[in-house]
């Protein structure tokens, strides 16, 4: 398939890539129960504040709820689909678990991918740059990035410093901002920007050609509000006697 929207993947990978991206959000609007909704402990001190604060009546308030959940969940997919993309060209490929999330097919270039920059705490990037410093003293060739596709800054640097109390430093170890390694891989300057810019009309071309995918109607709300009607509470009501019917006072809302 020819180089339609981008030069450095092929039409036919761009599209697998959103296909993947595509289902993913399918897979998370799919049918949130109300047990699904409710794995997580609610927050209704939280929802009380928003439905004040925000003029928002519940039924809005938990559609908005359900929403915050699906969007956590899609967030780490978009992570994947940065992975797939530069999977997809020539010279590199995915890890597949291997414990790298890129790699170059000649074993010079090793990366994990994060999709922002504030998402590892000071024990997980301390294992990071362990992992990283690893693959650079197994591959004495290779330079071993930590990939930071929204980052503060635009950068190419060494990583190195301290992390948990300890002095880091490896000669080949790295941490890059997302437009820098997408630079790094294509050998285009405004590699990611191309992407940003091609990526409406990929989509749209895309779900053009869709069967009408649509996701299952959410069944938490519809549950929590016959829960309601039959309890004679108010929805946020339902939701915190359901969540916290075990603490001190909260057995009056029966």
């Amino acid at each position: 398939m020819a180089n339609h929207y981008l030069s450095f993947i092929s039409d036919e990978h761009l599209f697998i890539c959103i296909e993947n991206l595509h289902q993913s959000y399918l897979k998370a609007k799919s049918n949130v129960s109300k047990k699904k909704f409710y794995n997580n402990k609610i927050d209704t001190i939280k929802l009380t504040f928003d439905s004040k604060f925000n003029n928002l009546d519940e039924e809005t308030l938990i559609k908005t709820e359900i929403n915050r959940q699906v969007d956590k969940s899609i967030n780490n997919s978009i992570g994947t689909f940065h992975e797939q993309i530069l999977g997809g060209i020539k010279g590199f490929e995915i890890g597949n678990l291997s414990g790298f999330d890129i790699k170059a097919t000649d074993n010079t270039l090793f990366a994990d991918i994060k999709n922002k920059h504030n998402t590892m705490n000071s024990s997980s990037s301390e294992s990071l740059f362990q992992k990283l410093a690893k693959y650079a003293d197994t591959y004495k060739k290779s330079k071993c990035y930590w990939v930071q596709i929204l980052a503060k800054d635009s950068f190419n640097e060494r990583w190195f410093g301290e992390i948990n109390g300890k002095e880091y430093s490896h000669s080949r170890v790295y941490k890059i901002s997302g437009d820098q390694f997408y630079k790094l891989l294509t050998g285009r300057n405004n590699a990611l920007f191309e992407l940003y810019q091609v990526l409406p009309i990929a989509i749209d071309d895309y779900l053009s050609k869709q069967k009408n995918q649509k996701s299952k109607n959410n069944s938490a709300l519809e549950e929590i509000t016959q829960g309601s009607h039959k309890s004679k509470r108010t929805i946020l009501d339902e939701i915190t006697f359901e969540n916290y019917p075990y603490y001190l006072g909260f057995d009056k809302l029966k």
